[in-house]
């Protein structure tokens, strides 16, 4: 036999694969169990991260109807540090967090902003928890969009636009805006701004004329916010976790674990960064809404 024959070389080949395996194990269970629920055992919080600008829902809304889902996780924490983002996606995760509410607590955790859209997703939690210096509020609607009129002129384009109606190519960046679309965009903006503060107030149960007078724009910190009633508790994540668990029904320790997060490519990533930051943050050349906190 070969183990015989070159004992040397059989113990140095069965050493090197057991070391092999051990260290492809370690880093599975370091990669899959770091963040996700498949290692751990009992009851247990769910913790989604919401980082960044708010651009699309999908990713929250699969993650909140799998906890949800899941009989192990006794209640959910919505970690956010977000400025906020588009108008559409705030109010997805919003709703979706709304329809949880009925199976299972949910419980809001701002980092260091949870800002305008952040805070629509936060509102629709049972608690919201800041630290004392979170940058939260700014509940508002901001539109823009960059123009290029005078740029096109000096370079010699001349935009051809043929359409249907004469708002079709309302908030166009190649000639200045008519006082009647400035009228019809503020409408709008006023439309999607009632949106966000009569859901403030079915979220927190909040009266209107409160919500209304705090809901100019502006920003609060996290201290002032559980003044307002904005905010209900003053801690960090731990102390999301631990009134979540409890709200659940939790009566010993308490394990976290979060949902795992989709993972991309560096190329994909460039992507979809040149996508939306580089042509929503650079450019600005076409015109959106946003519950975001931008101060340019």
């Amino acid at each position: 036999m070969f183990s015989r024959r070159h004992p040397y070389l059989f113990f140095l080949l069965t050493f090197t694969s057991i070391v092999a395996v051990a260290t492809i194990g370690m880093s599975l269970l370091f990669v899959l169990g770091a963040k996700t629920s498949d290692f751990e055992f009992g009851e247990k919080v769910g913790v989604i991260e919401v980082n960044g600008i708010i651009a699309d829902a999908k990713n929250v809304i699969q993650n909140l109807k799998h906890f949800r889902e899941d009989n192990s996780i006794k209640a959910i924490v919505i970690r956010i540090d977000s400025p906020g983002g588009a108008v559409g996606p705030s109010q997805e995760i919003f709703r979706e967090i709304r329809k949880t509410l009925s199976t299972k607590k949910v419980i809001a955790s701002m980092g260091a902003i949870a800002a305008s859209g952040g805070y629509y997703v936060a509102a629709g939690t049972d608690g919201i928890v800041a630290n004392p210096g979170t940058i939260t509020g700014s509940i508002g609607v901001i539109m823009g969009f960059t123009n290029y009129q005078e740029l096109l002129q000096k370079i010699g384009l001349v935009p051809v636009v043929i359409k249907s109606g004469e708002f079709k190519d309302i908030g166009s960046p190649a000639r200045e805006m008519t006082a009647k679309e400035k009228t019809i965009l503020k409408d709008f903006a006023k439309k999607i701004h009632r949106q966000f503060i009569m859901d403030i107030v079915e979220g927190r149960k909040m009266d209107q004329d409160k919500v209304e007078s705090l809901a100019d724009g502006r920003i609060f910190t996290g201290e002032e916010s559980k003044d307002l009633g904005l905010v209900d508790r003053l801690g960090n994540l731990e102390d999301a976790i631990e009134w979540a668990g409890r709200l659940g029904g939790i009566k010993g320790k308490i394990s976290a674990v979060y949902a795992r997060e989709k993972k991309l490519s560096l190329l994909k990533y460039l992507s979809e960064l040149s996508k939306t930051e580089f042509s929503n943050r650079v450019f600005h050349s076409f015109l959106s809404a946003e519950y975001i906190y931008r101060p340019e």
